[in-house]
């Protein structure tokens, strides 16, 4: 029988106390235990970024690393962009610009985005291209994802003014 183990950690501002196995992905823990299913599992082999998340704020493959190894940190999930439950900036920007078709890569994209908007406000187009590179989008060209990401970062400068 797997060892159980008993993690705590903040996922998007709440923290949570669980049982897990030794070798349950933080992927699965995210969407199977708590219910987060926007994080998406693709490749499962860290390559496709679907289950992007923020760890102790940076970006990580969730299928990549145990829940285990979250105990104690903090984990912002693609539900977590906004406590209101309303659209943020840039997922009004993804909506307006039609940067998902078939969806299953948006959650990854949108939280790569909502990271390089956070550490570069006013990126160019290859800022942005170079931004959200780790991140595999099948359907759209990624054209309109960065039309989006470009949308989001001036209107943010706007809101500023």
């Amino acid at each position: 029988m797997e060892p159980i183990h008993e993690i705590t950690l903040t996922v998007d501002g709440e923290q949570t106390t669980r049982r897990v196995t030794a070798r349950r992905s933080l992927a699965d823990f995210l969407r199977e235990d708590l219910g987060l299913t926007g994080t998406h599992v693709g490749c499962e082999q860290g390559v496709c970024g679907a289950c992007t998340v923020r760890f102790n704020g940076e970006q990580i493959r969730a299928c990549l690393m145990f829940a285990v190894q979250a105990d104690g940190a903090r984990v912002d999930t693609v539900e977590g962009l906004t406590e209101t439950g309303d659209l943020t900036r840039l997922q009004e920007a993804f909506h307006r610009n039609n940067a998902l078709q078939c969806g299953f890569c948006t959650p990854g994209m949108l939280i790569a985005a909502s990271d390089l908007l956070i550490r570069n406000p006013d990126p160019d187009r290859e800022e942005i291209r170079a931004g959200l590179s780790g991140n595999y989008c099948r359907c759209t060209g990624y054209h309109a994802i960065v039309d989006a990401v470009a949308e989001a970062a001036q209107n943010g400068k706007e809101a500023e003014q």
